[in-house]
């Protein structure tokens, strides 16, 4: 280990082609994480339902759907995809942006969320260099992106990717990684409660709900990641790009819809969480 860390020191440029083609890979599986997991809690809420309401009723035979199972496959023809069609940009490119079958097109948001795991994952690594920081930091923006496209997509954020988001933020931070433990708690109750007082708030004076349990529990696991001091940065930064993109989205669509705030939150605490301090700094005049 000591010895692939001092050759990522000495020749940097391995260190940016390793995680690059990793990136690339994980981006590939972001795409199925980002379609299929919408597709696994419904199914998971169907027989949920169909338990609490008839529970004399025999469960709806369905294929079970995970993040392996089924084999990926147009959704037109429904004929499998090879593995030398699911090579990350280079398939799509090879293949024109069609399926190789039935020529249906492959929307461009497949290499696009391919390239953007791969971009920023490298960031990450320019920015934290060969560190454990910098290992944590692409985990960190790998599930980010995960939840912006599907928070974007469906208005959820899952506990199954929020929750364990904010485990692993208190474990790395119990030895100091990016903050001290307590700073990390701190983080983590402040994250929650925040917005969660907003809500109720809200709730109180229109009776209406303002936003989900998802967006408290995405901030409580960036603030269990970097603790109560950067919380109000995250918060101004995701107001700021959400009210931006939200107002294009309003121009280009011209129809109202539920506005997802879950991906503002993701994108203001990515930045937060590489020049948060720089920001901080900058602003307070220090």
């Amino acid at each position: 280990m000591h010895e692939l860390t001092a050759l990522f020191i000495e020749y940097p440029i391995y260190l940016y082609i390793t995680v690059g083609i990793i990136s690339l890979c994980i981006g590939s599986f972001l795409n199925v994480v980002i379609y299929r997991t919408p597709k696994m809690m419904e199914q998971e809420w169907k027989q949920d339902c169909q338990m609490l309401l008839h529970p004399e009723q025999a469960i709806i035979d369905e294929s079970k759907i995970t993040l392996s199972k089924p084999d990926s496959s147009c959704p037109k023809c429904k004929q499998p995809i090879r593995w030398y069609q699911n090579i990350p940009v280079i398939s799509w490119l090879a293949l024109r942006g069609k399926c190789g079958s039935c020529k249906n097109p492959i929307s461009i948001r497949y290499p696009l969320i391919e390239l953007l795991t791969a971009i920023c994952s490298l960031i990450v690594v320019w920015v934290y260099g060969p560190t454990l920081q910098a290992f944590f930091g692409v985990i960190l923006t790998w599930v980010l992106i995960a939840l912006t496209f599907i928070d974007f997509d469906t208005q959820l954020l899952p506990d199954r990717y929020t929750l364990p988001l904010a485990a692993l933020g208190l474990g790395i931070n119990s030895y100091a990684i990016y903050t001290t433990p307590t700073s990390a708690i701190w983080g983590y109750i402040i994250g929650f409660l925040c917005l969660w007082i907003v809500y109720y708030l809200f709730k109180i004076i229109t009776g209406k709900e303002g936003m989900g349990y998802g967006d408290f529990k995405l901030l409580a696991a960036l603030g269990a990641w970097m603790g109560p001091m950067l919380l109000p940065l995250i918060i101004l930064l995701s107001s700021c790009v959400g009210a931006m993109i939200g107002i294009i989205l309003l121009k280009v669509k011209k129809e109202n819809q539920p506005f997802a705030f879950g991906p503002y939150i993701a994108i203001a605490g990515w930045i937060a969480f590489l020049w948060g301090d720089q920001i901080m700094k900058a602003y307070l005049g220090g």
